[in-house]
């Protein structure tokens, strides 16, 4: 069974270009990390503004403005977690400072075995 971590990451506005920056880089590293099987990080663009838009099958609406922070998730998944630990310590000791120095609290992440 795969092992998975979703990290919502919550960035000042004004660091959105420092982040990204870092993140590519962090990314190419993780991608070629014993175990990865998939990476993705994706920034909120969209909102689902009520249910006749799902109903109704509409396209999601665009954001328009910033109001707090620009969010981003990131989806890590690998075929163990003993591989999934040893690139949690490589990360943490390449990019973990960097990348805290652009969110406005402490990212937030959902660990577990992927089951479907």
């Amino acid at each position: 069974m795969s092992f998975s971590e979703i990290s919502i990451y919550q960035v000042k506005p004004d660091k959105t270009n420092e982040f990204e920056a870092i993140m590519k880089d962090a990314v190419q590293m993780m991608k070629v990390i014993d175990g990865c099987q998939s990476l993705r990080l994706i920034q909120r663009t969209h909102y689902i503004k009520d249910m006749k838009t799902i109903k109704d099958g509409l396209q999601p609406d665009k954001l328009t403005r910033i109001v707090k922070c620009v969010r981003y998730a990131l989806y890590w998944e690998f075929d163990t977690d003993k591989n999934y630990g040893k690139a949690q310590k490589q990360l943490y000791e390449t990019h973990w400072k960097a990348i805290e120095k652009c969110l406005i609290v402490p990212h937030d992440k959902i660990l577990g075995e992927v089951i479907i």
